[in-house]
């Protein structure tokens, strides 16, 4: 006991003498620690006698109270310092011009994504997505194309297994779309594609909007009426016209390419097409009551003729010199 009451004498000459916080944990562990002289003097107290383990115990508890007390007041001493040094350090003169940060800007890709969305939406289209990794039935079988067509083949598509593959269009969305919902149905299926290809004008990953509308008296005329409209808000040129060409794609019939006037001649910029009838039995939707028409054009042309470029591979090599020139 007589050692004891030096303790808290002890404890605050050594506490006095650390300057941070660690050195102080360090002191701590002397006073109060599992060897310290106060946590041996507890284990004891069982073999006292029992008429004077009240008052040692009290004693004891005094003792621990009284380091507790100098260790609490040194330790906010210690952080005080600490906050008036930092303080000190990190202080600002508010009378020097501030320091310019630069904005971001969006991804080219991604401002023409937008701006075809929100032409869209304008005339009562709906956006709908999907997975990019489909199964071979949603990407090839629901969309009526044979098990001998090229789409199929392993230098087209990139195959994850045998039945699944990373989608080569967005039209699985809209096959799934039709399964999930009932007719008249209008809805663009924006998204990232993948065919084996690539040079300065194609991609193996490039972007598509496809278009799709089911209902029972849709027509081709319809069909060029929506593309037009489209192309001449995209460009902001009212005198933009297009013209279809014949041509062949297994979920449309009749099918054809868009050419859009372009500079004094025509510019092939998509593919359209009537919805094959095989392509709505597949989705339980009545051929004979229902009809609809589907489009697909690709984003990076569209955004490569907007904006002047004649080559996308700048969109995907993250070069902040050609990225920062793009502002909405």
């Amino acid at each position: 006991m007589k050692d004891l009451k030096k303790l808290i004498t002890d404890a605050t000459k050594d506490f006095a003498l650390c300057e941070s916080l660690t050195e102080l944990d360090n002191a701590k562990s002397k006073y109060l620690g599992k060897d310290s002289l106060l946590t041996d003097a507890m284990r004891n107290l069982s073999k006292l006698p029992n008429s004077e383990k009240p008052q040692a115990g009290s004693f004891i508890n005094e003792v621990k109270k009284g380091i507790e007390s100098v260790l609490l007041d040194r330790k906010e001493a210690i952080q005080r310092n600490i906050l008036a040094n930092q303080l000190r350090e990190e202080s600002v003169d508010v009378s020097l011009p501030g320091i310019k940060r630069n904005k971001g800007s969006l991804h080219p890709i991604t401002i023409t994504m937008r701006r075809i969305e929100k032409i869209f939406h304008s005339v009562g289209f709906d956006i709908a997505t999907g997975p990019e990794i489909e199964d071979d039935y949603h990407n090839f079988t629901a969309l009526n194309i044979p098990e001998s067509h090229p789409a199929r083949a392993m230098h087209d598509t990139f195959y994850i297994d045998k039945n699944h593959v990373l989608r080569t269009h967005t039209s699985p969305v809209q096959v799934r779309y039709m399964k999930e919902n009932k007719p008249p149905l209008r809805i663009i299926s924006p998204g990232r594609v993948y065919r084996v290809d690539s040079d300065a004008t194609h991609s193996p990953m490039f972007h598509q909007v496809e278009g799709l509308w089911i209902d029972e008296k849709v027509n081709f005329a319809n069909l060029k009426g929506v593309v037009q409209n489209f192309l001449q808000e995209y460009f902001e040129d009212s005198s933009l016209s297009i013209r279809f060409r014949p041509s062949f794609f297994p979920f449309t019939e009749p099918s054809a390419e868009i050419d859009m006037s372009w500079n004094g001649g025509w510019l092939e910029i998509g593919g359209c097409g009537m919805v094959h009838p095989a392509v709505l039995e597949q989705v339980n939707i009545n051929k004979d009551q229902f009809q609809g028409f589907a489009f697909g054009l690709g984003v990076e042309r569209l955004a490569m003729l907007k904006f002047g470029l004649n080559d996308l591979r700048p969109f995907f090599t993250n070069d902040l010199r050609f990225l920062q020139q793009f502002k909405v």
